[in-house]
């Protein structure tokens, strides 16, 4: 599996629908499952085109008086599959909130994605049984050095801790994934997939890229 961040780049909200349309060429071709992440923005638009959208964010809140906030019956009514919660550029201060938004996704139908920044936190995250967890340590976030290279024991480590306390969730590896290297060596030490941004966004071809990092499953 490979999820692909778009985060706000001046590329995203300039192509944020066209890399969609690369993500739904490259599914189309290789049949790997692979998910794109646009701006909120563009969320209804991306997902009338492809079937696996997820926002880059949600909040608990339910369908009400909440100015601002993106709650799960928004998405669902977007299409949008799932979403990211607690991405190190949107941490969420209160675990019982990442708790109840993992809730409120679920009850709507909708798959979550949890980011975690080490192997406590990712083992704590298991708990509330979310689909996906992704292990990123912030540092390496966009350094263009993998996790799953520089920090190999905490690819590891949160397998192993997060199957111990659950066995469904999918373990993804995150932080620094830059090339198909990067993909087969987090695939080697038992994560499930990878979660990237810019070397998707800023590729010169993002869709050989792309078709590259799916190549290895």
């Amino acid at each position: 599996m490979i999820v692909l961040n778009l985060k706000t780049y001046p590329e995203s909200i300039q192509k944020a629908l066209l890399f969609t349309d690369i993500t739904r060429e490259v599914v189309g071709d290789t049949g790997v499952r692979i998910v794109v992440c646009p701006p909120t923005v563009f969320l209804r638009e991306a997902a009338e085109s492809f079937s696996d959208v997820f926002a880059q964010h949600a909040d608990p809140e339910p369908a009400g008086a909440h100015t601002g906030s993106i709650s799960a019956e928004m998405l669902k009514a977007a299409k949008v599959k799932g979403s990211l919660i607690n991405h190190s550029e949107k941490r969420v201060a209160d675990s019982s909130r990442i708790k109840a938004t993992i809730d409120r996704l679920h009850e709507q139908g909708l798959e979550s994605l949890v980011c975690a920044a080490a192997t406590g936190e990712a083992s704590s995250f298991a708990s509330y049984s979310p689909t996906f967890i992704a292990v990123e340590p912030p540092e390496l976030i966009g350094s263009g050095i993998s996790v799953s290279k520089a920090k190999p024991e905490i690819v590891i480590n949160s397998v192993k801790a997060v199957k111990e306390v659950n066995h469904n969730v999918k373990v993804l590896c995150g932080a620094g994934v830059s090339n198909k290297d990067d993909l087969k060596k987090a695939l080697e030490l038992g994560a499930e997939g990878v979660l990237l941004a810019s070397a998707f966004v800023k590729a010169k071809d993002p869709k050989a890229f792309l078709a590259g990092l799916a190549s290895v499953f």
